[in-house]
């Protein structure tokens, strides 16, 4: 490597981490204020949150130990509607990230891009706390007889809803995260294919850490992965397809 091309090498790495910097600190910035903007509903988000596991609770409410525990419940749920009510925007901000490395052509993708990021994530959402939570709650529960009644704390059980809750929102982002990929250049629907045994472990082993403990729950979670997978592998054909098709009269600029 001669000393322009060097030269060139650091400049460019050096300008995609500069914009990588601006964007996680636009991200960190429409976070907190989507976050603060959620504050004001904190307590109707919380019975929201509460909502699934209550049935199960001996006087339908959480139990708190510290001071504080409750007030810091809030800032939490706060912070997670803000993640999912500022999804489109931060979305945006990953998109202009991404779309120097595309063809002209496949810049076109922005708004299709957005909505389907935020539709897989918002999907995720939904697909944990209308399926997984339920099913989950009637064996966690009801496991071992009903002579012991549970008294679960509102840190614990908040630490568990927003982190189940964000892995099943990205783990949703599968296809998108893929067909990035496939737009980067970075995989193909070949390596996608000849790598499905590997996927389907990696997919197991994701669906059993992110899951709760029961193996009803991670089948819920990985039937749904493997179908996206699927989903996936399909689209980064069509990208392959239209690339060939396209490419000589759509130059990168």
């Amino acid at each position: 490597m001669n000393s322009e091309t060097h030269e060139d090498f650091a400049n460019s790495l050096t300008g995609h981490l500069t914009e990588l910097r601006i964007r996680l600190i636009n991200i960190f910035l429409i976070l907190a204020v989507g976050g603060a903007c959620c504050w004001y509903f904190s307590e109707q988000i919380f019975n929201f949150i509460r909502s699934p596991v209550a049935a199960y609770l001996p006087d339908g409410g959480l139990v708190y130990t510290g001071i504080v525990d409750k007030f810091t419940a809030h800032i939490k749920v706060s912070v997670l509607a803000g993640i999912v009510i500022t999804s489109p925007i931060w979305f945006y901000q990953v998109w202009l990230f991404v779309a120097p490395g595309l063809y002209r052509n496949e810049r076109k993708y922005a708004l299709m891009f957005m909505v389907s990021g935020v539709g897989l994530f918002l999907l995720g959402v939904a697909f944990v706390y209308k399926v997984v939570f339920p099913f989950a709650f009637e064996f966690l529960f009801h496991f071992g007889g009903g002579t012991d009644k549970p008294m679960i704390t509102i840190e614990e059980y908040l630490s568990f809803f927003v982190m189940t809750t964000l892995m099943f929102g990205a783990c949703f982002e599968l296809p998108l995260i893929l067909t990035l990929l496939g737009l980067l250049g970075i995989v193909n629907q070949k390596f996608l294919r000849e790598k499905r045994r590997y996927a389907v472990v990696i997919l197991s082993m994701i669906s059993a850490v992110i899951t709760p403990p029961d193996l009803l729950s991670m089948l819920f979670m990985l039937g749904p992965l493997l179908l996206l997978y699927e989903i996936s592998i399909l689209l980064v054909g069509r990208i392959e397809k239209n690339r060939a098709a396209q490419a000589p009269e759509s130059p990168k600029v």
